[in-house]
């Protein structure tokens, strides 16, 4: 499944986990659906071929946003880019 990289989980006050993100599923648009995602692998690969892959974790809102996990640190420019759920 495709998936879009949305923004990096966030607090009030600071921003510590850059590699946390929330992502929007393709496909996906309720709360329920979200659900069945948790636990599974996604992957961004830069233009280079370079790939970082994490899980999903939990739900984020009720319109299907998920957040993630992922193994190291996430770049400035995945932002808006496309990923691949597995």
């Amino acid at each position: 499944m495709k998936a879009v990289i949305v923004n990096f989980r966030g607090s009030r006050r600071k921003q510590e986990a850059s590699n946390q993100a929330i992502v929007h599923v393709e496909g996906v648009s309720k709360k329920e659906s979200a659900e069945k995602l948790i636990g599974k692998k996604i992957v961004w690969a830069n233009t280079k071929g370079n790939a970082i892959s994490g899980r999903i974790t939990a739900v984020h809102g009720r319109n299907g946003a998920v957040r993630t996990l992922f193994e190291k640190g996430l770049p400035g420019q995945c932002l808006g880019k496309e990923a691949k759920v597995e």
